[in-house]
C-alpha cells in the first residue's frame, strides 16, 4: 500500500494516512482502500484540499454517486443534487445528524457508504462525530433477544426526520418509506448486524405499538450509551471521514452553540436493498 494505517479503537475507525486524494488515484490503491473500509468501517483522510470535483471522483471510485432524497422530493431545488451541504451558521437553533441514525435508511435501498468533507470547524473545537458498530451492537445481545429480532422487519419513514428539523410535506411531495429486517446481513462482508435507528424507524412490523417502542427504546438506549462500540472522530479543516452506512450508525456532537460549521457530503449508491 502506498498509505498508511492508524486505527483508532480496537473496534472501528482508522486514520489513512499519506494519500492524497485529490489526485487519480489506481485500482490497485482503490482496492487497498476498499479492504481497510470493510475492515474498520470509518476511514479518517486529514489535510486534504479537495474541488467539489475532486470529492465526487473520490467517491465514485467506490460506486455511483446517490442523491439524497431532498433533491427527488422537491424540498431541495437548488444546487448540485449529488452534494449534500451540512452549514451550520453561528445562529442556528439545531444542526444536521444530533440524533443517531444511519443515512436515508427510509429509502429502499439506502446510500453504502457516506463521504463527508469538512472545511470549517467550529471555533470552540467542538462538533465532533461519534460511530457505532451495528456489527457488535447486534453481537452483544443476548441469545433470546437475537431469536426475538431474527426476521422481524421494521417501517423507516423518513417523515420522522424531516419532523424532527420542523418541516411539514405539502400537497403533491413524496418522501421516501420502506420496510426492513431488523437484523440483516452485510451484502459484502456476510457478518449479521442490528439495522434500526432512532431518527427513521418508525415501529417493529407485526407486534403491538407498545411492544415495538418497548424493544426500540431499548435497542436505541443501548447504542447511545455503549463506549464498546464507539468511536469519536475529531475534525480539522479539510478532513473527509467515508463510513460504511450499511453496517455504521452516526451523531454529529452538538455542543458548538453559536459557532458555525460547514461541511460537504457525497453518498455512494448500494445495489441491492437490506437482507
Amino acid at each position: 500500500m502506498n498509505f498508511e494505517i492508524a486505527t483508532i479503537t480496537p473496534g472501528m475507525g482508522a486514520e489513512v494516512r499519506g494519500l492524497n486524494i485529490a489526485e487519480p488515484l489506481d485500482d490497485a490503491t482503490v482496492q487497498a482502500l476498499r479492504d481497510a473500509w470493510l475492515k474498520h468501517m470509518v476511514l479518517v483522510f486529514r489535510d486534504q484540499e479537495l474541488t467539489r470535483a475532486e470529492h465526487k471522483r473520490f467517491g465514485r471510485y467506490f460506486g455511483e454517486l446517490h442523491i439524497h432524497p431532498s433533491f427527488k422530493s422537491g424540498l431541495n431545488k437548488t444546487g448540485d443534487p449529488e452534494i449534500f451541504v451540512i452549514d451550520t451558521p453561528l445562529d442556528a437553533k439545531q444542526s444536521n445528524g444530533e440524533a443517531w441514525h444511519s443515512d436515508a435508511s427510509c429509502e429502499e435501498i439506502p446510500p453504502m457508504a457516506s463521504l463527508l468533507y469538512v472545511t470549517k470547524v467550529p471555533d470552540n473545537g467542538g462538533g465532533d462525530t461519534m460511530f457505532a458498530n451495528m456489527y457488535e451492537a447486534y453481537a452483544e445481545l443476548s441469545e433470546d433477544l437475537k431469536s426475538l429480532l431474527q426476521n422481524k422487519f421494521a417501517y423507516h419513514d423518513g417523515e420522522i426526520d424531516l419532523r424532527s428539523y420542523g418541516i411539514r410535506l405539502r400537497a403533491g411531495q413524496n418522501y421516501p418509506k420502506a420496510s426492513h429486517p431488523v437484523v440483516v446481513h452485510h451484502p459484502e462482508t456476510g457478518k449479521p448486524l442490528l439495522f434500526v435507528n432512532g431518527s427513521f424507524t418508525s415501529h417493529v412490523e407485526g407486534i403491538p405499538r407498545w411492544e415495538s417502542d418497548m424493544l426500540l427504546d431499548g435497542l436505541y438506549e443501548f447504542v447511545a450509551r455503549n463506549p464498546r462500540i464507539q468511536c469519536r472522530v475529531k475534525w480539522s479543516p479539510g478532513t473527509l471521514v467515508m463510513w460504511d452506512n450499511r453496517c455504521v450508525q452516526h451523531q454529529a456532537v452538538r455542543d458548538y452553540a453559536g459557532f458555525a460549521r460547514y461541511g460537504e457530503r457525497v453518498s455512494v449508491l448500494d445495489v441491492a436493498r437490506p437482507v
